[in-house]
């Protein structure tokens, strides 16, 4: 409705601010990576296609591919729009959603990994603890249902 009346950034704020916590308890993100990402521009198809194709391989050539630009140009204006390199968003998203993926299922943190594109659970296991400072076990443990 807020798309509707005020339009799509109007919209992508309003859900920015009501899905963040002003303080999460220790080793939760901020905010979502998934909404930081949808700013409206050029980039927002390819953030649902990443999101769709997390198990996949989305090296930089073929994001860049699929955004319809050179390597050297993709980089530069995906930097620009969204604050991250191409990998650092590509590590962002793989985590939050193998967050999700520990606190709501029971699968095993290897089937997790594989299922977000890690290649291997020691990967994960250093991408979470790069980003939230804990491990995938120590993060279903204290998040987990």
């Amino acid at each position: 409705m807020v798309e509707e009346d005020l339009g799509r950034a109007t919209a992508l704020e309003v859900a920015r601010r009501l899905v963040m916590f002003l303080k999460r308890p220790g080793g939760q993100a901020q905010f979502s990576v998934t909404l930081s990402l949808q700013s409206g521009d050029r980039f927002d198809a390819l953030h649902r296609w990443m999101e769709q194709n997390l198990g996949s391989d989305l090296s930089l050539a073929i994001l860049s591919r699929e955004a319809g630009m050179s390597q050297r140009s993709f980089s530069r204006h995906y930097a620009e729009a969204t604050g991250l390199t191409p990998a650092r968003a590509v590590e962002r998203l793989r985590v939050e959603t193998a967050s999700r993926l520990l606190i709501e299922t029971g699968l095993p943190t290897k089937r997790i990994a594989q299922r977000c594109g890690f290649g291997s659970e020691e990967t994960m296991r250093r991408s979470f603890f790069r980003l939230l400072t804990t491990t995938p076990q120590e993060y279903r443990a204290r998040f987990g249902a």
